[in-house]
């Protein structure tokens, strides 16, 4: 079929190689413009724009597209059977939804209606699932609401993090896209409507995501750390100033009020709520490298007893 690809990011980069390798006619690439990023604030190509040139496919970087008339010439000229969306990072305008005969596909990281939005990855992981998956979905005008067409399950493992999770699915996504596009050129997919009273939100994460609430027991915490890894993984606060846990896992058997530094078995721990506790493993404090937890107790005096985030 002849597709137009819209992605940005790393975890679009296997459906856009698997969509080519299928032997589909990719006629453009659309992506966001270069960004300026680092200290020498050098511009950095998106991934998927590095990935569309090494395949010798022509790239666009449109900064709007809602109202871009020229972009939205272009698109039509081109007259594709069906646009692939990939987190790309805009919102599809209705003129690119009415576009093509099949409509407008996204590979989303959920088992939809579960974690519609921004971070689903993260938040999956975050809200301690044991299973997540993609889905393919044919785009509409509300946020991750289309009818399903495919879906596949990926296990979440009970150590694993967000940032282990996103090349597992992005290359998972990549062949159920590729399915996806073979039974709609062959007439075979259906699709299914939503359930919206399953629904939940995953949205955008910020920073106040990653601040620890030890009001939380220590398994919903380390369930956080785990999700909102590498940002805007876990925080709290000592002596005043920021204190970031770099590396947790939990503490069997330790014993403390939430939020009160311990030793345990010879290992820094934390309280939490329940009378459960974690294992603090690497940490940084605000000003300071990221140390072993063990160096922290030996270059703070007086800290086992005081009480983080306060």
């Amino acid at each position: 079929m002849r597709i137009i690809f819209c992605g940005t990011p790393q975890f679009a980069v296997p459906t856009l190689e698997a969509v080519a390798a299928a032997g589909h006619e990719i006629q453009l690439v659309v992506t966001q413009p270069d960004r300026a990023s680092g200290r020498g604030l050098e511009l950095t190509l998106p991934a998927v724009k590095r990935a569309a040139l090494a395949l010798n496919l022509p790239v666009t970087q449109p900064e709007k597209i809602k109202n871009n008339l020229e972009f939205q010439q272009q698109l039509t000229a081109l007259a594709p059977d069906v646009i692939l969306v990939v987190a790309y990072g805009r919102i599809i305008p209705q003129w690119m939804l009415d576009l093509p005969h099949h409509g407008n596909l996204n590979l989303h990281a959920s088992l939809l209606p579960k974690y519609r939005g921004a971070a689903p990855i993260q938040w999956a992981v975050a809200e301690g699932e044991s299973v997540t998956g993609n889905t393919t979905m044919r785009i509409d005008a509300g946020l991750d609401t289309g009818d399903i067409l495919l879906q596949s399950e990926v296990p979440i493992g009970p150590a694993q993090t967000a940032q282990d999770l996103f090349p597992v699915l992005a290359a998972d996504g990549a062949v159920l896209m590729v399915e996806t596009l073979r039974r709609l050129a062959a007439g075979t997919i259906a699709g299914w409507p939503q359930d919206n009273a399953l629904a939940t939100l995953a949205p955008i994460l910020t920073r106040e995501d990653g601040r620890i609430d030890f009001a939380r027991n220590a398994q919903a915490i380390y369930n956080r750390w785990r999700g909102f890894q590498p940002w805007p993984g876990a925080h709290t606060s000592f002596r005043g100033r920021k204190f970031i846990v770099h590396s947790m896992q939990l503490a069997h058997g330790a014993q403390a009020k939430p939020g009160e530094l311990t030793l345990h078995a010879g290992q820094l721990c934390v309280g939490c709520a329940a009378g459960t506790a974690l294992q603090l493993n690497e940490v940084q404090l605000e000003g300071k490298k990221r140390m072993a937890a063990a160096d922290f107790v030996h270059g703070y005096a007086g800290a086992l007893g005081e009480t983080l985030g306060q």
